[in-house]
């Protein structure tokens, strides 16, 4: 028969139940930021991914990981993470002028109209979101037309989220979207998809790991292959996303 656990077996917390707190809401709050239920309309864009099916690029499983490892280590590595890094520390300091600057790279960055559109459209939507919620910063900080990377980092540092937990719940979300756009558009099974998960979780965790250490003068994308397929999504006969 099992030993009785008393509750002088438990072991007690090393950290003020504050500091539990602040840890659990901030996970939860992190948890809010990337769910798909989250409605800004980040379902609605593929970025790029729904061309590269009707070209024959992603054909199925194997294709379409060779496809997001590609995107993950030369795009997000190297514009959105590290990007949103800066913006994250940049809050904190109350840095309206690198906020700016960075915010500004990153539209910059956007290769196409159907790029430029998805970021500044979901930047939009998660800050009417977030005015609804009274959780917008003050006006004077936030840049005008602030794309979705600038409010993303916001609402983290807002919700008490660390740096590297910030870019690593972007990188699932990340991940998480384009993978359901597989399931409705390639198709993908779940059970492949789940299969991917698997295959890329670490890599989402090499990919914030280098992001976190690159130097400003080795940031941007270099992605001619994305921005081809963004550009030609625009003239797609029959599509189910935006961009």
């Amino acid at each position: 028969m099992p030993t009785p656990i008393s509750i002088m077996d438990i072991p007690m917390p090393t950290e003020p139940a504050s500091v539990e707190l602040g840890d659990d809401l901030a996970l939860l709050g992190l948890l809010q930021l990337v769910s798909p239920a989250l409605p800004i309309g980040a379902f609605a864009f593929s970025q790029g991914l729904e061309s590269a099916f009707e070209l024959g690029w992603v054909t199925d499983e194997a294709t379409l990981g060779e496809w997001l490892e590609g995107v993950l280590e030369d795009g997000l590595t190297r514009c959105e993470l590290p990007a949103l890094a800066r913006l994250h520390v940049a809050w904190g300091k109350s840095d309206v002028a690198a906020l700016d600057e960075w915010d500004t790279w990153l539209a910059a960055n956007r290769e196409t109209a159907e790029l430029a559109a998805e970021d500044s459209r979901l930047g939009a939507s998660l800050s009417r979101l977030l005015g609804s919620l009274g959780l917008l910063p003050v006006a004077s900080a936030l840049p005008a037309n602030a794309g979705y990377v600038t409010v993303f980092a916001w609402t983290a540092y807002a919700r008490g989220v660390s740096t590297r937990q910030t870019l690593l719940g972007f990188a699932w979300a990340w991940l998480e979207n384009q993978l359901a756009v597989a399931c409705k558009a390639l198709p993908l099974g779940h059970t492949a998809a789940q299969r991917l998960v698997e295959r890329l979780r670490p890599a989402l965790v090499s990919a914030v790991d280098e992001a976190l250490m690159l130097e400003d003068d080795a940031l941007g994308p270099a992605l001619p292959g994305l921005a081809l397929a963004s550009a030609l999504h625009e003239t797609q006969y029959s599509r189910l996303f935006r961009s």
